[in-house]
């Protein structure tokens, strides 16, 4: 009998509207237009609004730079790539001598095996030979066409024996990867790149203001020129056309929601989505439907929102309390949950 197959893709789980609304609103009061931009980059909608402290096309320049910044990352983080430095690393498993890691990708690294850690390895980038086995991106994104197969349960098995974040050898700047093993780092490639374009806007010094949004990784900092709050929608898993809320936040914020409705593929009514548990090799679930993380680091935020969707509700919030992080859950039935740092940017 043939399968019912359908397969989406949705801009991850926070709406960029909101934000356009309400730098409409500040540049009215102050008079001053921001330097906009709207593009793809990374698989994603990238959009952003600068404001700069001078009228000498600061905004403008620093918006190149970010134009900059997020395609070399890009380059250097896609494991589609064979010219990638994380595609060259993953050509390295098995090879005793490693692979030598740039300043760049070594910081990301370690920032994802200690929050492995922390989650007790849900989350995981070591599993990236199952997500490519999977392959849900690449069918939401339409790269694929047919008739999706889902994997084998022995096919599951036999890759996640060489996965495991506690497999991985990382002295100094050399990555060791034991045989079979192949890293993916999509968890993280949007907050990664939030953590360059803060670093840019702080050397800049000209910048008064700006807000980022990759997908749905958005970044805030410093502040609007009518002084009022950044503002954040936050999409309802249930109904991602619509927002359950929103966050009001100053100063500088990395914002990431994962959910399940935002890649996944349908088979025969069955949703598998795009978030693996690397303990079973399948879609988590956890019973809830999308977590969204409140953290100063881009990174940070995009990996604890992944870890969090895995552990579900009660141990996703033990997590986030080790870190100077927030989290909101929205659970199969609508319900919301959040720790109370949260609930004091939430309406």
């Amino acid at each position: 009998m043939k399968k019912n197959v359908s397969v989406v893709q949705r801009l991850r789980g926070i709406v960029f509207l909101a934000l356009g609304v309400c730098l409409t609103a500040g540049c009215a009061a102050s008079g001053r237009e921001p330097v906009r931009y709207a593009g793809t980059a990374m698989g994603t909608v990238v959009s952003w609004q600068i404001y700069a402290a001078e009228e000498n096309g600061a905004a403008e320049a620093v918006s190149e730079e970010i134009c900059a910044a997020v395609g070399d990352l890009e380059a250097a983080l896609s494991w589609r790539d064979d010219s990638s430095e994380l595609a060259a690393v993953n050509r390295t498993a098995g090879d005793p001598g490693g692979a030598v890691l740039s300043p760049a990708l070594k910081k990301i690294l370690e920032r994802c095996l200690d929050v492995s850690e922390a989650s007790e390895g849900a989350f995981d980038v070591t599993i990236g030979q199952v997500v490519r086995l999977w392959d849900i991106d690449g069918w939401a994104a339409g790269e694929k066409s047919g008739e999706y197969q889902i994997p084998k349960e022995r096919q599951i098995r036999e890759l996640l024996e060489d996965a495991g974040y506690e497999k991985l050898s990382l002295s100094g700047n050399r990555l060791c990867l034991p045989q079979g093993m192949a890293l993916d780092l999509g968890a993280v490639g949007k907050g990664a790149a939030l953590d360059e374009i803060l670093a840019l806007l702080e050397e800049n010094g000209q910048v008064s203001g700006a807000v980022v949004s990759l997908g749905g990784s958005v970044l805030t900092y410093g502040e609007k020129p009518d002084g009022s709050a950044w503002s954040v929608g936050i999409a309802d898993p249930l109904d991602p056309d619509r927002m359950i809320g929103a966050l009001s936040l100053d100063g500088q914020w990395c914002v990431s929601t994962s959910g399940d409705y935002e890649r996944y593929v349908e088979v025969d009514g069955i949703r598998y989505h795009h978030l693996l548990d690397p303990a079973t090799g399948y879609p988590a679930d956890s019973g809830v439907r999308s977590v969204t993380v409140l953290a100063r680091e881009g990174v940070l935020s995009d990996a604890l929102s992944t870890a969090c969707f895995v552990l579900g509700e009660e141990r996703g919030l033990a997590l986030v309390g080790q870190y100077d992080a927030e989290a909101l859950f929205v659970d199969g039935e609508g319900k919301i949950v959040m720790t109370d740092g949260m609930a004091r940017y939430f309406h």
